[in-house]
């Protein structure tokens, strides 16, 4: 419902019925009013600052009864002392709500806290004050408190499958070399037999410090020669193709080592799976390494004719040497615009991830053989367990397999 807008006169006469009406409550005149018990309350207490009013010197939960002088002496003593008695108990009920104030600030010394932790703050103290006071005093509603309070070991059989499931996601998570998000996790959660959603993945992750690595600073791999003859870009940013065996994509991305120095990764990327079909690592960016990645594809394939193969314009892919292999394996050569990193972004996107899941926060790999060993590693465990998003969360060889069974399916 939206709020109404109230008029300067209705606020000042709501605060003077709140003021005038001995015992009345927030709620009450709320009620009558037809407004908000914590609009009501802010109007209140408005009015008494601009009156330069205390909280303490404020309008009593009940009057105070004033003695009614009386010529008989016995008669005035009771008077007094029926005064005395009330005025004990007005300051009993202040102390108590000053005390549960200063408890709370503790409690909640970590900053603002939501309605279900003053919840917890009034079951946690409620064998030293009444409820209704607690309640009364961290502006909570009694019954929701009650409310709260059956819902406990619902709250509780949550928290434990939670923390069960929490388990089962760090397994998985670490695993996968601490790589994997929630859209991969509830992929091998469902794998598993799990009935599992996303968003309770990614709240149990958030809520107990699961996280993935962050990508790193790049570095220019791609130097462009201008003697090379131009290419045609036969993609357009369409990295997907409707089978294996027909499209690939490449690039080179640099490998840092200890001391600053590098080596160089290029690879060759089957569009249909996003498997890697070859790669090469080497000291250098010659020539020599982008044609020994797609030697090895064109031996993983059993041959690479008929296919289109997509790359930047870097000095290397434009050479002569390799053109003149492409020609021998019979593959048509493709390029994206000079300079546009988004004409081969899928390759750019699957260097960032194997970096990040490889180098998980350090700065280089060590030593050259380290290096050599780690990627490997990866990217072998990447064909055949990764899962990736653009294959529904199978991995590359996997995703090929239930291709190829389709195929055969459709054929008989």
């Amino acid at each position: 419902m939206a709020m109404k807008d109230y008029s300067d006169e209705f606020r000042a006469d709501a605060v003077a019925l709140y003021e005038s009406t001995p015992g009345a409550t927030y709620k009450s005149i709320a009620a009558d009013l037809g407004v908000n018990r914590v609009t009501l309350r802010e109007w209140v207490l408005r009015d008494r600052e601009r009156r330069g009013i205390t909280a303490a010197a404020a309008k009593p939960a009940a009057p105070l009864r004033e003695a009614v002088p009386s010529a008989d002496p016995d008669e005035r003593v009771r008077q007094l002392e029926a005064r005395v008695a009330e005025l004990e108990a007005s300051e009993r009920k202040l102390a108590t709500e000053r005390d549960i104030l200063r408890r709370a600030a503790k409690y909640f010394g970590r900053g603002d806290e939501l309605v279900m932790s003053r919840f917890q703050f009034v079951d946690d103290h409620r064998d030293t004050y009444e409820v209704k006071r607690l309640c009364q005093v961290l502006d909570v509603n009694r019954s929701s408190y009650y409310k709260w309070l059956a819902g406990a070991e619902a709250r509780a059989t949550r928290r434990h499958k939670d923390r069960v499931l929490a388990e089962e996601i760090r397994e998985i998570h670490g695993e996968s070399g601490g790589a994997y998000g929630s859209p991969r996790v509830t992929a091998e959660l469902r794998e598993k037999g799990r009935r599992v959603n996303e968003k309770r993945v990614a709240r149990i992750m958030r809520t107990f410090s699961i996280t993935g690595i962050r990508l790193r600073r790049r570095v220019r791999t791609t130097v462009a020669d201008p003697a090379t003859s131009p290419v045609a870009d036969l993609f357009q940013r369409d990295f997907t193709a409707a089978a294996p065996g027909r499209e690939y994509m490449g690039d080179i991305t640099y490998l840092p080592l200890a001391g600053g120095e590098f080596l160089y990764l290029a690879t060759v990327l089957d569009c249909f799976s996003r498997k890697v079909v070859g790669w090469s690592i080497a000291d250098h960016m010659r020539t020599g390494l982008v044609a020994d990645a797609l030697q090895m594809a064109a031996s993983t394939r059993g041959g690479l004719d008929g296919s289109v193969f997509h790359s930047d314009h870097g000095a290397q892919y434009g050479s002569r040497a390799f053109a003149g292999l492409c020609d021998q394996l019979g593959v048509t050569r493709s390029m994206g615009a000079v300079g546009t990193s988004a004409d081969n972004a899928a390759c750019e996107s699957f260097h960032a991830s194997l970096k990040r899941e490889t180098l998980r926060g350090a700065h280089d790999y060590g030593d050259a053989g380290t290096c050599r060993r780690t990627v490997f590693a990866w990217l072998t465990r990447y064909n055949t367990r990764r899962r990736h998003s653009a294959n529904g969360h199978l991995s590359p060889n996997e995703y090929e397999r239930r291709h190829h069974t389709a195929t055969l399916t459709l054929a008989a």
